[in-house]
């Protein structure tokens, strides 16, 4: 925890690169802002935060992370509001989520007070890189990951928990195609697959590229076991629109719990609109295309916030999905998203954390 006897350590760049990025095309995580915050994690205690000027990191070879994949991460976004204000979106769920993510991969809590002051700081002194283009945000990335060096096949003793930031535009420019995902598997019931880990996306890597040859943008995921059940969509959680009803497969130990999708939830449950989070078959999903129930079906995460599907690929057969202009729903409560997270509407949810300047 942040004490009167631990503060942060701040070294400031020498060479700021502010002046030299081009904002009007950025491109999603290639930018980095000019300082990242670190804290290590020695003799059961964390030790030692800093923020210094980004860099690149110094291990051995034996780091443990890179052999036994002890590495965990977020992702959440900073904006610049109205009055030039910058305000963060959900960090301390982010916070939660990233030490549920933790406890699975047998790694140290990070405490809230260390995240959002590290947090704090770092954005404080960088905050002139937070875009103020439509569309564009500075994406957060909290990291930990093992840095014993050591090999034998063990929890770590040693960690290091960084934060660093992007400028980014959008990271998708429009819709998506899908294909749904029937021979491999992104995670299983029981293993890590509500985490956000490494290994979840290596394991991700190889069917997306075999659906990019395809034509396809990204994989809906099925279950491990009958490749049945619709769990996420690529890197997204996934909803549908069945007549009025609102539907997302419920949360289980292969589906990560995304914080964008509880903020959909949570407004749509205001407004009224009937919310069901349950399994959902891809059969039922063809179905409900077939006979003209399914009015929408969207990809949601903090890098994409709500992303529209335009078609499902399944066995071969592809389905086009109604014209974005019909999607009332979606698109409505992704101007509530925007409006809230730019603090042009109400936070009713308390889900802004204004960074004072």
């Amino acid at each position: 925890m942040i004490s009167s006897t631990m503060k942060i350590e701040i070294e400031k760049s020498k060479s700021s690169r502010l002046a030299s990025t081009d904002f009007e095309h950025l491109e999603f995580g290639a930018v980095y802002s000019d300082h990242m915050f670190t804290v290590d994690f020695k003799d059961e205690e964390w030790k030692n935060p800093l923020i210094l000027p980004f860099q690149n990191l110094s291990m051995s070879p034996a780091t443990a992370a890179l052999h036994y994949g002890q590495t965990i991460f977020e992702g959440l976004k900073a904006f610049r509001g109205n009055n030039n204000e910058i305000l963060v979106f959900r960090p301390q769920a982010h916070c939660r989520r990233m030490n549920k993510s933790a406890e699975r991969l047998c790694m140290p809590q990070i405490s809230e007070e260390l995240f959002m002051e590290g947090l704090h700081q770092l954005i404080s002194i960088d905050h002139q890189w937070v875009p103020d283009m439509e569309g564009c945000s500075l994406y957060i990335r909290p990291m930990l990951y093992a840095s014993d060096e050591f090999i034998r096949v063990k929890p770590s003793s040693n960690y290091k928990f960084i934060i660093f930031t992007s400028p980014v535009a959008k990271y998708y420019s429009g819709t998506v195609k899908v294909i749904v995902e029937n021979k491999y598997v992104r995670a299983a019931d029981g293993g890590i697959g509500f985490a956000k880990a490494g290994g979840n996306y290596a394991a991700s890597l190889l069917p997306a590229k075999l659906a990019a040859e395809k034509g396809y943008q990204q994989i809906l995921w099925t279950d491990a076991k009958e490749h049945k059940y619709i769990e996420e969509s690529g890197t997204m959680n996934a909803m549908f629109l069945i007549n009025d009803t609102l539907v997302t497969p419920a949360l289980s130990s292969s589906i990560l719990s995304g914080v964008t999708r509880d903020s959909i939830i949570t407004i749509a449950k205001e407004w009224g609109v009937k919310v069901e989070e349950r399994k959902i078959s891809i059969d039922e999903i063809i179905e409900a295309h077939n006979n003209g129930s399914l009015k929408d079906a969207f990809g949601t995460g903090t890098a994409a916030t709500i992303t529209h599907i335009s078609a499902i690929s399944y066995n071969g057969n592809e389905i086009a999905l109604p014209e974005i202009s019909t999607r009332t729903l979606s698109t409505k409560i992704a101007q509530e998203l925007s409006d809230i997270r730019l603090g042009k509407t109400e936070d009713r949810f308390n889900w802004v954390y204004k960074i004072q300047l």
